[in-house]
C-alpha cells in the first residue's frame, strides 16, 4: 500500500460525496412511513446531543462542574430561557464551581 497523501484525500472526498448524494439520487419519492419519518426527524437532535455529552464533562477542569452546568442549563431551557442566557448561565456556573473546588482543593 502507497502511502501516498493525494489518494488518501481523494478516498476521503470520494466516500463523503457518496455519502451526501446516494440518498438523493436513491429516494426520489416522498417518504411515506411514519416510523422513518420520526426517525429522520430526531436524528439531528441525537447527533447533536452525541457530541456535546462528552464535552461537557470533558472541558471543564473539574468534571462535577459540567455535570452541575448541565442540570442548570435543562433547567433553564425548561423554564423557556433563549440559547444565548442558557449559554452564559451555563459558563457562569462552570466558572463559579471551578474557582469554588480550587479554593477547597
Amino acid at each position: 500500500m502507497t502511502h501516498n497523501i493525494y489518494f488518501y484525500i481523494l478516498t476521503a472526498a470520494a466516500v463523503s460525496f457518496l455519502i451526501r448524494v446516494l440518498p438523493l439520487t436513491l429516494i426520489r419519492k416522498k417518504i411515506k412511513n411514519t416510523f422513518i419519518r420520526s426517525f429522520l426527524y430526531y436524528v439531528p437532535y441525537v447527533t447533536l446531543a452525541v457530541m456535546t455529552f462528552p464535552a461537557i464533562i470533558s472541558a471543564p477542569q473539574v468534571p462535577l462542574a459540567g455535570i452541575l452546568a448541565l442540570i442548570v442549563g435543562v433547567a433553564a431551557a425548561w423554564k423557556g430561557v433563549n440559547m444565548v442566557g442558557i449559554a452564559a448561565l451555563c459558563c457562569g456556573v462552570v466558572f463559579v464551581a471551578e474557582t469554588v473546588a480550587g479554593f477547597l482543593l
